[in-house]
């Protein structure tokens, strides 16, 4: 295991500076802000922050992975960027980038400088949508980060991973690597404004995972069985109690109750 006060990742790296070239001439517009993001404020945040880095080892310096990490807190997305080796990509709500004025272009730009890219947020046609933008990137051989559990556990416990990343490694090969992120609720709690100096965080890499042995992303039961494996190595990362449960929104009305209740696949 690698910890971040020992040893910071070199931007010298093999691979990272021709992926980074890659993210830049493939999104018009984050050139400059992309290239501030990566070596300039990243590097700051380590030194402010010092986070604890284990597992740096296990990130394959090239090629197309998937990071399926828990998720605590607001600034996840900010924290494994800032902690990987190599540039990582994951998608943001798209309100994030359609601000008008000076407070949406500061926004937009903050999301592009840390590797974010829109992307509606939903179900149905809008996931699927999410889902082939993310294979679009592992097609190019970006790093992506996703959550299993959808969004953010309020109460700390680890929920049930919903199969997207799942489809996404066996369609594409791709291997997952788990992440395991401790502290970060703590730094931003949920409803608070800006993140908290202390205490330190923790960044958990675990080995990566080869999920084709599970069958094809067409088999619901591979990709539930191939989601409970990374799940089980987040939770071995994380130490989070289990919930045994989906994360998800109290229903708004009959409809949503209904559609909760009837058996289905969370994707």
């Amino acid at each position: 295991m690698v910890n971040a006060d020992a040893t910071e990742p070199q931007s010298g790296e093999p691979g990272e500076h021709e992926e980074a070239a890659a993210a830049v001439e493939a999104v018009p517009g984050i050139g400059l802000t992309y290239v501030i993001g990566r070596w300039v404020l990243a590097p700051l945040a380590r030194m402010l922050y010092r986070p604890r880095i284990e597992g740096r080892e296990n990130f394959p310096r090239k090629g197309a992975v998937i990071l399926a990490s828990n998720h605590l807190s607001f600034i996840d997305s900010f924290v494994i960027p800032m902690a990987s080796p190599r540039p990582v990509r994951f998608l943001a709500k798209s309100s994030y980038f359609d601000g008008t004025g000076f407070r949406g272009w500061l926004s937009r730009e903050f999301f592009y400088a840390a590797g974010a890219f829109p992307v509606r947020r939903g179900a149905g046609q809008a996931a699927l949508d999410a889902l082939d933008q993310q294979k679009k990137m592992l097609d190019a051989g970006w790093s992506t980060a996703l959550y299993p559990e959808g969004t953010r556990s309020l109460d700390g416990r680890l929920y049930k991973g919903r199969t997207g990343v799942a489809f996404l490694a066996l369609q594409t090969g791709a291997p997952v690597i788990p992440v395991g992120l401790i502290g970060t609720s703590e730094i931003m709690p949920v409803g608070a404004k800006f993140p908290r100096l202390r205490p330190r965080v923790t960044v958990r890499f675990g080995e990566p995972l080869d999920l084709s042995h599970h069958g094809s992303a067409d088999s619901g039961r591979a990709r539930r069985n191939a989601t409970d494996e990374i799940m089980a190595a987040i939770h071995a990362l994380s130490g989070q109690e289990l919930a045994g449960a989906y994360n998800e929104a109290p229903p708004q009305n009959a409809v949503e109750r209904i559609k909760q209740a009837l058996p289905h696949e969370r994707r």
